[in-house]
């Protein structure tokens, strides 16, 4: 067991903004999404829903689904739940003039590609090399097929949304270990 200085679900968020910001050419990626959280170079969000000109582009907004998936009640007396919690990451990019989606597509294949890659540590032998380094608390990682639309009434740019669903056990009684 392992401290942690986040809620379960706050550590999970951050942990999946640096996997994303993994996302650079030097790693084989198209995109390059590695700005530092907290830096004017950060291109990975979360819980962010409203951006404007002065936001860098590509960049990346993880947010919670606005409706849980429902769940399985646990059983009486048991501190911990699980089942799925989804997420939403959408991404906005720079248009093309004559296809404004196609950086669109670029943006969504790339992140998926990583997560793709995090999706495969399931099968870890011990916490530190499971999906987000939380191999008993990540016990799957489903990635959505996504969507990519032009500039419209939601975004100025074109964009993506991609749900995820994360398999999850959480200790209710104990959110800040692991």
């Amino acid at each position: 067991m392992a401290i942690i200085d986040n809620p379960l679900r706050l550590e999970i968020m951050k942990r999946l903004s640096e996997v994303i910001r993994e996302v650079t050419p030097g790693n084989g990626y198209v995109l390059d999404l590695s700005g530092a959280e907290g830096t004017e170079d950060n291109r990975v969000f979360r819980g962010r829903a409203i951006f404007g000109e002065g936001d860098p582009l590509p960049m990346i907004s993880i947010l919670e689904s606005p409706i849980p998936l429902e769940q399985i009640p646990p059983p009486t007396g048991s501190g911990y739940n699980s089942g799925g919690w989804e997420l939403m990451i959408q991404g906005f990019v720079e248009d093309d003039k004559e296809n404004p989606t196609d950086p669109a597509h670029v943006a969504m294949a790339d992140v998926k590609k990583r997560l793709a890659l995090e999706s495969q540590k399931v099968n870890a032998m011990n916490d530190a090399d499971g999906p987000l380094g939380l191999l008993r608390q990540i016990t799957k990682i489903a990635i959505g097929t996504g969507v990519v639309r032009p500039p419209d009434e939601i975004s100025a740019k074109a964009y993506f949304w991609l749900l995820i669903v994360l398999d999850i056990v959480e200790d209710v009684t104990d959110q800040y270990t692991v």
